[in-house]
């Protein structure tokens, strides 16, 4: 028997381009010989398709696309997952199941995620029949249990869908998944997945799907293994591919697949990149303009973006203050030229200058008002001014060339946006974050990536060597080790990790204390932050639910 999954890429809300694109799958698994043709969860609608489940046009155009794909799946069994409603309007989180041309049975998914990014019991209602579908495959008939991505995840859970189909006889499973990528994810798929295999002595197929929706980024890497617990077949990560499979139906055996190698910073910068290249793709935007400091943030949200979109599409701008050194504007344009991107530079002396004339009388006028000591200044509000006027030119940019579809990118790394070292609407300005999700320590390891995956210095090694600074005042650099800063913001955002564990860890109290107190105030802005794309466990975005208002101190 050759079972084919379809990792493929659909958009949310292009119900007739993602029904294209699942009917070429089915007519190309037919040509190659396919029995079976599974395809991700939800991918008639997109996913996650969010408060679109709340209107009724966009259910009932989901459900007319999958009863039309009747006709074409004559020869073939498909299983398609879509969203499903009955009489009451109660919604279900579905796999259509067809046979030699009809829609043969319908399953609705029993396990309900509401962590992290999920929240379907805000949209669903679970499953309660957890049975498998006898379909006919070369006259023999046979048991196939269907379930959709959390149903395999079922730890934490009382019932244990897998182990219920098995119990009932069904020779092989295939889960519907939309399986959110983190760093290491296939990992942990492929260990569930032979498990099940291997306690049930029972194949089981995952077919996930690929590319990027918001922040999100979905990795392919289908994954199957056969009643030994062998991996038989493994999806290409980061890609749309046809995955097929043979299996021997008696024994439930497959050909083991060979191991290959890992490299994290790898996978990791492959994730960023095909989650700003579908973003860009799928919002409408062509090009991209960004800030280039000379410093290792913007050298590598440079670096994805090229891989991402091609040096013909991001335009690199340096903005250079009375504190910018000559080594930092150096760098700029030496990055620019190694990666042949359009590069261009916008002094912006004149523009701050022009903020404090501009200023100094109407300040004065409300220092007196409020009786404020008029010989008071703020260090910190003139060095916010110069971030600020960069990120009016970049927007500036973005809108006078209109035509181009240009898409202001932020360079932001998770580190600094966890501490609030970040000026609001100044560089926190931007369309999408490409490095939000990126810790410091992660951005050095991503830099040495690039260098060593081109084989030369793309990245000018004084990015990388320097000091961080934000170049914002004489003699000035970030006021943190981040060395000791990056692994703890990591341990607290990820790992939830109170002072206490963090102190019987090693890490100075001092230091415990002022991040702990920065992350704390720096809540206001990360909620007007621009979406980052989501590469670990835990991101700020969707996933990351903290109120503003919050008194409470351990």
């Amino acid at each position: 028997m050759k079972v084919a999954m379809a990792q493929i890429n659909p958009i949310v809300g292009d119900i007739k381009g993602n029904l294209s694109k699942v009917i070429k799958r089915i007519e190309e698994s037919k040509t190659l010989g396919a029995d079976i043709v599974a395809f991700p969860e939800m991918v008639i609608t997109g996913y996650p398709p969010l408060d679109l489940l709340h209107e009724n046009a966009f259910i009932n155009a989901n459900k007319d696309a999958i009863l039309s794909l009747s006709e074409e799946t004559k020869g073939i069994v498909a299983v398609v997952g879509y969203v499903n409603s009955d009489e009451n309007g109660h919604l279900y989180n579905a796999a259509a199941v067809f046979e030699n041309g009809e829609l043969h049975g319908v399953v609705h998914k029993t396990l309900l995620p509401t962590y992290d990014v999920f929240d379907e019991e805000r949209y669903f209602e679970p499953g309660t029949q957890i049975e498998p579908l006898k379909v006919t495959i070369d006259d023999k008939e046979i048991l196939i249990g269907v379930q959709i991505c959390e149903d395999l995840w079922d730890e934490d859970y009382d019932v244990k869908v897998t182990d219920v189909l098995c119990s009932k006889g069904a020779n092989l499973i295939i889960n519907l998944s939309s399986s959110p990528f983190h760093v290491g994810k296939q990992f942990e798929r492929e260990r569930l997945v032979i498990e099940k295999a291997t306690k049930n002595k029972t194949p089981v197929f995952l077919v996930n799907l690929v590319g990027g929706q918001d922040e999100l980024v979905f990795d392919g890497r289908s994954v199957a293994a056969d009643s030994r617990g062998e991996v038989i077949a493994l999806g290409t990560q980061f890609e749309e591919e046809l995955v097929i499979t043979e299996l021997d139906l008696e024994s439930g055996e497959g050909e083991p697949l060979t191991k290959s190698s890992y490299d994290e910073e790898a996978e990791m910068f492959g994730a960023l990149v095909l989650g700003i290249r579908d973003y860009f793709r799928k919002t409408g935007f062509k090009k991209a303009v960004l800030g280039l400091s000379g410093g290792i943030d913007s050298a590598l949200t440079a670096c994805i973006a090229v891989d991402a979109l091609g040096p013909e599409n991001v335009i690199g701008v340096s903005m250079p203050s009375k504190y910018s050194s000559d080594h930092s504007k150096t760098d700029a344009e030496e990055l620019a030229e190694n990666l042949g991107i359009k590069y261009i530079q916008a002094h912006i002396q004149e523009i701050v200058n022009a903020y404090h004339s501009t200023l100094d009388a109407p300040l004065d006028e409300l220092r007196t008002h409020f009786e404020v000591d008029i010989s008071q200044d703020d260090p910190v509000a003139d060095e916010n001014i110069q971030p600020r006027a960069r990120g009016n030119i970049l927007m500036d940019i973005s809108n006078r060339l209109k035509d181009l579809r240009i898409l202001v990118l932020n360079t932001g790394n998770k580190t600094e946006i966890a501490l609030g070292y970040c000026t609001l609407y100044g560089d926190m300005t931007g369309g999408v974050g490409v490095i939000g999700d990126v810790s410091k320590i992660e951005v050095y390891k991503l830099s040495e990536y690039v260098n060593r995956k081109a084989g030369k210095q793309v990245i000018p090694k004084g990015s990388i060597s320097k000091k961080p600074s934000a170049e914002l005042k004489e003699d000035q650099f970030d006021p943190f080790d981040f060395d000791i800063v990056s692994p703890m913001v990591d341990e607290i955002v990820a790992n939830r990790r109170s002072k206490k564990e963090l102190l019987e860890m090693g890490y100075p109290s001092e230091v415990v204390e002022d991040v702990y107190r920065r992350l704390r105030l720096s809540e206001y802005k990360r909620w007007q932050a621009p979406p980052c794309i989501r590469i670990t466990k835990k991101s700020f975005g969707t996933g990351w639910k903290m109120p503003i208002v919050n008194h409470f101190r351990e």
